[in-house]
Formats: structure tokens, C-alpha cells, sequence
């Protein structure tokens, strides 16, 4: 005489198989959508590798090294222009001297690796947004010292993140007031560094 569960066994027990629903199962079942999404991510990424503009190439590269070193320059005249000061009483121009130097050295070093950068992209189209945040900088460093800093910042933050970041109308307004308000904070009224200014 046999019981009522002979033939099925009970989960737990030696040997048993599990209940309609459980792990095994539920793997089977969730293993074709990793292997989909898997399969996904390969295809985007052959996508993108089809799609991504053609290496630069040395003289591209060249070229660009040398545009920000010029670039650089220029900055630098500019801010010695102001007035460099001293480590002790830095003048206006001491930060922009700083960085002016340092995007010199940074062109410096993308012409020593011209040869050996294979990962720089061609010109296109793109590459426009880059050359419209260099315009930005120019107009930015030749308002700064006419009308003080605190408009031509909050007008460089907000286009750079509305129209070269994407970014929405709310957060590039307030993210570029509250930038500039955050400079003015730190360097004016805390630090005294004698930046021209409005207020």
C-alpha cells in the first residue's frame, strides 16, 4: 500500500526535487534575459567601435598641441597683464598665471606623445562644441577685467552646461549663479585676492 505522495518528493528531502517555482527553475528562466542583455551589450559596443570617427593621427595631433599651447600663452600675457603679485600678496593674475602655465605644459606634453596617441579622434562635426568653449574663454578673459568677473562667469557656467552639457534650463541657471556666488565667497570676500569685480 502506497501513500498519496509516493512518486513526489518533498523539497529538503535527500534526493528531492524542488517545488514549481523555485530556484532552479527560476535560474532557467532568468538566465535567457542575462544572456540577452549580454548580447545587447556586445552589440552596442560593436556599434560603437563601427561608428567611431577614424584616429587623428600625428599631425592632427601636432596641431592641436600646439593650438593649446598657444592658447595657454596667450593666457599667460594675459595675466601677468593683471598682475602676478607674489606667493605672499598674489594679484589677479596669480591664478590665471597658474593655470596658464599649467595648460602650457599640458600642450607640451600631448606634442612629446604626438606619435603615440592612437586614441585621439579625428575633426568632425563634434568637434565644433570644443572650439565654442575656447570662444567662451576668449570673450570670458576679455570681459573679465572691463566689467569684473561675476557676470562673465555666471554667462560662461551657463553656457557651457545649458548648450555644450546638455544640461536643463533650472539646473544651468542655478548652478552657474551658484558658482559664481561660491568664487566671490571664497576668493573676494574670504581670501581678499584682488580679482576685478562688481561688488
Amino acid at each position: 500500500m502506497t501513500s498519496g505522495t509516493d512518486g513526489a518528493t518533498t523539497p529538503g528531502s535527500p534526493g528531492g526535487s524542488t517545488a514549481a517555482g523555485a530556484g532552479p527553475r527560476a535560474a532557467d528562466e532568468s538566465t535567457p534575459s542575462t544572456l540577452h542583455d549580454l548580447e545587447e551589450a556586445v552589440h552596442q559596443l560593436e556599434h560603437d567601435a563601427e561608428h567611431r570617427p577614424p584616429p587623428a593621427g600625428t599631425p592632427t595631433n601636432l596641431v592641436v598641441a600646439a593650438l593649446v599651447v598657444a592658447l595657454g600663452a596667450a593666457a599667460l600675457v594675459g595675466s601677468l597683464s593683471l598682475g602676478a603679485g607674489s606667493a605672499g600678496n598674489p594679484g589677479s593674475g596669480t591664478w590665471p598665471m597658474v593655470l596658464s602655465i599649467l595648460i602650457v605644459v599640458l600642450g607640451l606634453g600631448l606634442a612629446a606623445t604626438a606619435r603615440t596617441t592612437h586614441d585621439a579622434e579625428r575633426f568632425s562635426r563634434s568637434s565644433l562644441l570644443v572650439l565654442a568653449g575656447l570662444a567662451t574663454m576668449v570673450v570670458f578673459v576679455a570681459l573679465i577685467g572691463t566689467i569684473g568677473f561675476e557676470i562673465p562667469a555666471a554667462l560662461l557656467a551657463f553656457v557651457w552646461l545649458r548648450f555644450l552639457g546638455g544640461e536643463g534650463w533650472r539646473t544651468s541657471v542655478l548652478t552657474s549663479l551658484g558658482l559664481v556666488v561660491a568664487f566671490y565667497l571664497i576668493f573676494v570676500a574670504a581670501l581678499s585676492v584682488p580679482i576685478p569685480h562688481l561688488f
